[in-house]
Protein backbone atom coordinates (compact mmCIF):
# COMPACT_ATOMS: atom_id res chain seq x y z
CA UNK A 1 0.00 0.00 0.00
CA UNK A 2 1.35 3.38 -0.70
CA UNK A 3 1.88 6.13 1.66
CA UNK A 4 -0.02 8.23 -0.01
CA UNK A 5 -3.03 5.73 0.06
CA UNK A 6 -2.36 4.73 3.71
CA UNK A 7 -2.40 8.60 4.70
CA UNK A 8 -6.01 8.93 2.90
CA UNK A 9 -7.05 6.13 4.95
CA UNK A 10 -5.74 6.65 8.07
CA UNK A 11 -7.44 9.88 8.06
CA UNK A 12 -10.94 8.93 7.04
CA UNK A 13 -11.09 6.20 9.99
CA UNK A 14 -9.85 8.81 12.14
CA UNK A 15 -12.18 11.45 10.72
CA UNK A 16 -15.41 8.94 10.85
CA UNK A 17 -14.16 7.59 14.35
CA UNK A 18 -14.44 11.35 15.81
CA UNK A 19 -17.57 11.61 13.49
CA UNK A 20 -19.15 9.69 15.89
CA UNK A 21 -19.16 11.93 19.14
CA UNK A 22 -20.21 15.01 16.69
CA UNK A 23 -23.30 12.65 15.48
CA UNK A 24 -24.15 11.89 18.78
CA UNK A 25 -23.64 15.32 20.03
CA UNK A 26 -25.71 17.05 17.20
CA UNK A 27 -28.48 14.57 17.26
CA UNK A 28 -28.97 14.66 21.18
CA UNK A 29 -28.45 18.46 20.96
CA UNK A 30 -30.38 19.89 17.83
CA UNK A 31 -33.37 16.79 17.65
CA UNK A 32 -35.90 15.46 20.16
CA UNK A 33 -34.40 12.03 19.61
CA UNK A 34 -33.45 10.49 22.92
CA UNK A 35 -30.53 9.12 24.13
CA UNK A 36 -32.14 5.10 23.96
CA UNK A 37 -33.45 5.40 20.55
CA UNK A 38 -29.93 6.92 19.56
CA UNK A 39 -28.06 3.74 20.67
CA UNK A 40 -30.82 1.49 19.35
CA UNK A 41 -30.77 3.26 15.97
CA UNK A 42 -27.06 3.13 15.77
CA UNK A 43 -26.41 -0.68 16.93
CA UNK A 44 -29.31 -2.19 14.15
CA UNK A 45 -27.68 -0.10 11.52
CA UNK A 46 -23.89 -0.79 12.35
CA UNK A 47 -25.05 -4.23 12.17
CA UNK A 48 -26.61 -3.74 9.02
CA UNK A 49 -23.51 -2.14 7.36
CA UNK A 50 -21.43 -4.58 9.10
CA UNK A 51 -23.00 -7.66 7.68
CA UNK A 52 -22.98 -5.93 3.83
CA UNK A 53 -19.48 -5.60 4.38
CA UNK A 54 -18.71 -9.32 5.46
CA UNK A 55 -20.89 -10.13 2.50
CA UNK A 56 -18.79 -7.80 0.21
CA UNK A 57 -15.07 -9.08 1.40
CA UNK A 58 -16.36 -12.74 1.16
CA UNK A 59 -15.68 -12.92 4.83
CA UNK A 60 -18.06 -15.72 5.31
CA UNK A 61 -18.26 -19.26 7.21
CA UNK A 62 -19.49 -22.54 5.85
CA UNK A 63 -20.67 -20.49 2.77
CA UNK A 64 -23.17 -17.82 5.14
CA UNK A 65 -22.71 -14.31 4.79
CA UNK A 66 -24.65 -13.34 8.16
CA UNK A 67 -22.36 -13.72 11.35
CA UNK A 68 -23.28 -17.19 13.68
CA UNK A 69 -22.28 -18.71 16.34
CA UNK A 70 -18.59 -18.17 16.59
CA UNK A 71 -18.93 -14.80 15.36
CA UNK A 72 -18.64 -12.73 17.78
CA UNK A 73 -19.85 -13.60 21.81
CA UNK A 74 -22.54 -12.11 24.25
CA UNK A 75 -20.20 -11.19 26.50
CA UNK A 76 -18.63 -8.66 24.07
CA UNK A 77 -22.02 -7.77 22.55
CA UNK A 78 -23.03 -6.79 26.08
CA UNK A 79 -19.68 -4.56 26.60
CA UNK A 80 -20.49 -3.21 23.08
CA UNK A 81 -24.05 -2.44 24.74
CA UNK A 82 -23.14 -0.47 27.31
CA UNK A 83 -20.04 1.70 25.92
CA UNK A 84 -22.66 2.69 23.38
CA UNK A 85 -25.22 3.29 26.00
CA UNK A 86 -23.09 4.77 28.25
CA UNK A 87 -21.87 6.96 25.10
CA UNK A 88 -25.41 8.20 24.27
CA UNK A 89 -26.60 9.68 27.85
CA UNK A 90 -23.25 10.69 28.69
CA UNK A 91 -23.69 13.50 25.55
CA UNK A 92 -26.82 14.37 27.07
CA UNK A 93 -25.07 16.91 29.15
CA UNK A 94 -21.79 17.35 27.82
CA UNK A 95 -19.46 18.64 24.38
CA UNK A 96 -18.58 16.55 21.86
CA UNK A 97 -14.56 17.49 22.30
CA UNK A 98 -15.43 16.89 26.15
CA UNK A 99 -16.88 13.42 25.80
CA UNK A 100 -14.19 12.21 23.05
CA UNK A 101 -11.13 13.50 25.52
CA UNK A 102 -13.10 11.05 28.37
CA UNK A 103 -13.55 8.23 26.25
CA UNK A 104 -10.21 7.77 24.48
CA UNK A 105 -8.20 8.40 28.34
CA UNK A 106 -10.19 5.98 30.19
CA UNK A 107 -9.63 3.44 26.92
CA UNK A 108 -6.18 3.83 26.55
CA UNK A 109 -6.09 4.01 30.81
CA UNK A 110 -7.96 0.54 31.00
CA UNK A 111 -5.64 -1.74 28.20
CA UNK A 112 -2.67 0.37 29.62
CA UNK A 113 -3.96 -0.57 33.26
CA UNK A 114 -4.43 -4.36 31.89
CA UNK A 115 -0.97 -4.93 30.34
CA UNK A 116 0.72 -3.26 33.69
CA UNK A 117 -1.12 -6.19 35.72
CA UNK A 118 -0.04 -8.59 33.68
CA UNK A 119 3.20 -7.96 34.57
CA UNK A 120 4.53 -5.06 31.93
CA UNK A 121 6.41 -2.55 33.65
CA UNK A 122 6.59 1.87 33.14
CA UNK A 123 9.72 3.34 32.31
CA UNK A 124 10.47 6.38 34.23
CA UNK A 125 9.38 8.42 30.98
CA UNK A 126 6.40 6.39 30.94
CA UNK A 127 5.88 7.25 34.61
CA UNK A 128 5.90 11.03 33.88
CA UNK A 129 3.23 10.31 30.84
CA UNK A 130 0.82 8.68 33.07
CA UNK A 131 1.27 11.47 36.14
CA UNK A 132 0.97 14.00 33.34
CA UNK A 133 -2.38 12.33 31.85
CA UNK A 134 -4.06 11.98 35.28
CA UNK A 135 -3.57 15.60 36.48
CA UNK A 136 -4.80 16.49 32.70
CA UNK A 137 -7.80 14.50 33.76
CA UNK A 138 -8.55 15.82 37.60
CA UNK A 139 -7.81 19.15 35.70
CA UNK A 140 -10.90 18.44 33.19
CA UNK A 141 -13.42 16.79 36.29
CA UNK A 142 -12.59 19.35 38.27
CA UNK A 143 -15.85 21.89 39.67
CA UNK A 144 -16.17 25.25 37.47
CA UNK A 145 -18.24 26.36 35.09
CA UNK A 146 -16.63 24.45 32.39
CA UNK A 147 -16.18 21.13 34.22
CA UNK A 148 -18.58 18.28 32.82
CA UNK A 149 -21.61 16.72 34.93
CA UNK A 150 -20.25 14.31 36.95
CA UNK A 151 -22.83 11.92 36.51
CA UNK A 152 -21.90 12.27 32.74
CA UNK A 153 -18.33 12.28 33.29
CA UNK A 154 -18.93 8.69 35.30
CA UNK A 155 -20.99 7.31 32.17
CA UNK A 156 -18.63 8.37 29.72
CA UNK A 157 -15.35 7.07 31.86
CA UNK A 158 -17.58 3.97 31.90
CA UNK A 159 -18.40 3.34 28.04
CA UNK A 160 -14.52 3.85 27.88
CA UNK A 161 -13.86 1.16 30.38
CA UNK A 162 -16.44 -0.69 28.64
CA UNK A 163 -14.80 -0.58 25.23
CA UNK A 164 -11.22 -1.07 26.27
CA UNK A 165 -11.81 -4.51 27.44
CA UNK A 166 -13.88 -5.55 24.36
CA UNK A 167 -10.81 -4.59 23.01
CA UNK A 168 -9.05 -7.13 24.56
CA UNK A 169 -11.24 -9.12 24.39
CA UNK A 170 -11.78 -8.83 20.59
CA UNK A 171 -7.42 -10.17 20.51
CA UNK A 172 -7.35 -12.57 17.83
CA UNK A 173 -11.08 -13.84 18.06
CA UNK A 174 -10.94 -14.29 14.19
CA UNK A 175 -11.91 -12.11 11.14
CA UNK A 176 -12.26 -8.19 12.33
CA UNK A 177 -15.00 -7.36 10.80
CA UNK A 178 -17.49 -10.99 10.63
CA UNK A 179 -16.87 -11.09 14.73
CA UNK A 180 -17.67 -7.09 14.77
CA UNK A 181 -20.85 -7.76 12.66
CA UNK A 182 -21.64 -10.77 15.62
CA UNK A 183 -21.01 -8.89 18.27
CA UNK A 184 -23.29 -5.65 16.60
CA UNK A 185 -25.89 -8.25 15.75
CA UNK A 186 -26.65 -9.73 19.42
CA UNK A 187 -26.37 -6.06 20.98
CA UNK A 188 -28.45 -4.22 18.82
CA UNK A 189 -31.60 -6.27 19.49
CA UNK A 190 -31.39 -5.97 23.15
CA UNK A 191 -30.96 -1.65 22.52
CA UNK A 192 -33.77 -1.68 21.09
CA UNK A 193 -35.81 -3.91 23.44
CA UNK A 194 -34.32 -1.00 26.31
CA UNK A 195 -35.03 1.73 24.61
CA UNK A 196 -39.20 0.51 24.31
CA UNK A 197 -39.19 -0.89 27.83
CA UNK A 198 -37.15 2.31 29.69
CA UNK A 199 -39.66 4.31 31.89
CA UNK A 200 -41.20 7.17 29.90
CA UNK A 201 -41.95 7.08 26.09
CA UNK A 202 -39.32 6.50 23.88
CA UNK A 203 -38.81 9.86 21.33
CA UNK A 204 -38.49 9.04 18.09
CA UNK A 205 -37.24 12.28 15.69
CA UNK A 206 -36.78 12.16 11.99
CA UNK A 207 -33.64 14.24 11.62
CA UNK A 208 -32.33 12.22 14.82
CA UNK A 209 -32.65 8.94 13.36
CA UNK A 210 -31.01 10.13 10.27
CA UNK A 211 -27.59 10.96 12.59
CA UNK A 212 -27.88 8.17 14.15
CA UNK A 213 -28.03 5.56 10.84
CA UNK A 214 -25.21 8.29 10.00
CA UNK A 215 -23.12 7.47 13.09
CA UNK A 216 -23.98 3.32 12.99
CA UNK A 217 -23.49 2.64 9.15
CA UNK A 218 -21.18 5.45 8.21
CA UNK A 219 -18.92 6.30 11.40
CA UNK A 220 -18.84 2.89 12.59
CA UNK A 221 -19.54 0.80 10.17
CA UNK A 222 -17.78 1.87 7.06
CA UNK A 223 -15.28 3.32 9.59
CA UNK A 224 -14.29 0.09 11.18
CA UNK A 225 -13.96 -1.51 7.46
CA UNK A 226 -11.53 1.39 6.36
CA UNK A 227 -9.61 1.10 9.46
CA UNK A 228 -9.22 -2.48 9.36
CA UNK A 229 -7.90 -2.10 5.84
CA UNK A 230 -5.06 0.09 6.52
CA UNK A 231 -4.07 -1.65 9.83
CA UNK A 232 -2.06 -4.10 8.48
CA UNK A 233 0.42 -0.99 7.10
CA UNK A 234 0.86 0.73 10.21
CA UNK A 235 4.06 0.09 12.70
CA UNK A 236 2.14 -0.31 16.53
CA UNK A 237 3.19 2.59 18.10
CA UNK A 238 2.23 4.64 14.92
CA UNK A 239 -1.43 2.88 15.04
CA UNK A 240 -1.74 3.82 18.89
CA UNK A 241 -0.10 7.18 18.31
CA UNK A 242 -2.05 8.38 15.68
CA UNK A 243 -5.22 7.91 17.61
CA UNK A 244 -4.43 10.91 19.77
CA UNK A 245 -5.96 12.90 16.68
CA UNK A 246 -9.60 11.76 17.50
CA UNK A 247 -10.32 13.96 20.24
CA UNK A 248 -8.51 17.15 18.37
CA UNK A 249 -11.00 15.99 15.12
CA UNK A 250 -13.56 16.32 17.57
CA UNK A 251 -12.74 19.54 19.35
CA UNK A 252 -12.49 21.14 15.91
CA UNK A 253 -15.55 19.50 14.45
CA UNK A 254 -17.53 20.63 18.13
CA UNK A 255 -16.57 24.50 17.48
CA UNK A 256 -17.36 24.28 13.98
CA UNK A 257 -20.45 22.64 13.27
CA UNK A 258 -22.06 22.50 16.80
CA UNK A 259 -20.49 26.42 18.07
CA UNK A 260 -18.71 24.56 21.25
CA UNK A 261 -17.17 26.90 22.79
CA UNK A 262 -12.90 25.86 23.36
CA UNK A 263 -12.28 26.81 26.89
CA UNK A 264 -8.55 26.84 28.23
CA UNK A 265 -9.59 24.48 30.88
CA UNK A 266 -10.09 21.91 27.53
CA UNK A 267 -7.43 22.50 25.68
CA UNK A 268 -4.81 22.59 28.93
CA UNK A 269 -6.08 19.14 30.08
CA UNK A 270 -6.65 17.78 26.28
CA UNK A 271 -2.81 18.72 26.17
CA UNK A 272 -2.08 16.93 29.47
CA UNK A 273 -4.13 14.15 28.56
CA UNK A 274 -3.11 13.02 25.02
CA UNK A 275 0.82 14.39 26.16
CA UNK A 276 0.96 11.43 28.90
CA UNK A 277 -0.72 9.18 26.71
CA UNK A 278 1.37 9.69 24.11
CA UNK A 279 4.43 9.48 26.30
CA UNK A 280 3.65 6.42 27.40
CA UNK A 281 3.00 4.71 24.21
CA UNK A 282 6.56 6.11 22.93
CA UNK A 283 8.43 4.87 26.61
CA UNK A 284 7.67 1.75 26.25
CA UNK A 285 10.14 -0.03 23.41
CA UNK A 286 9.79 -3.21 24.17
CA UNK A 287 6.45 -3.69 24.25
CA UNK A 288 4.41 -2.28 21.54
CA UNK A 289 1.12 -0.36 22.75
CA UNK A 290 -2.01 -2.00 22.19
CA UNK A 291 -4.33 -1.10 19.42
CA UNK A 292 -7.42 0.72 20.52
CA UNK A 293 -10.11 1.12 18.44
CA UNK A 294 -12.51 4.05 19.44
CA UNK A 295 -15.91 3.61 18.88
CA UNK A 296 -17.32 0.49 17.79
CA UNK A 297 -14.99 -2.21 17.09
CA UNK A 298 -12.28 -4.55 18.59
CA UNK A 299 -8.84 -4.96 18.20
CA UNK A 300 -6.32 -8.19 18.07
CA UNK A 301 -3.50 -6.66 18.78
CA UNK A 302 -1.80 -7.59 22.38
CA UNK A 303 -0.57 -5.19 24.61
CA UNK A 304 2.57 -6.93 25.26
CA UNK A 305 5.50 -7.96 22.13
CA UNK A 306 3.59 -7.31 18.80
CA UNK A 307 2.71 -9.88 16.71
CA UNK A 308 2.65 -10.74 12.92
CA UNK A 309 -1.01 -10.32 12.61
CA UNK A 310 -1.24 -6.70 11.77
Amino acid sequence: MSPVRVFTLTTLAMSAFAGNSLLCRLALSHTRIDAAAFTAARLLSGAAMLMVAARIRGATRDGHAIPRGGDGNWMSALLLLAYAAGFSFAYVGMSAATGALLLFGAVQATMFGVGISRGESLHAGGVCGVLLAIGGLVALLMPGLSAPPPGRAVLMLGAGVAWGVYSLRGRGAGDSTQVTAGNFIRAAPIALALSLLLPGKSVLDQAGIGYAVLSGALASGVGYVIWYSVLPALKPATAAVVQLCVPVIATLGGSVLLAEPITARLALSSCAILGGIAIVVLDRPRAAPARVIPQGTSTHQSIKRPSSEH
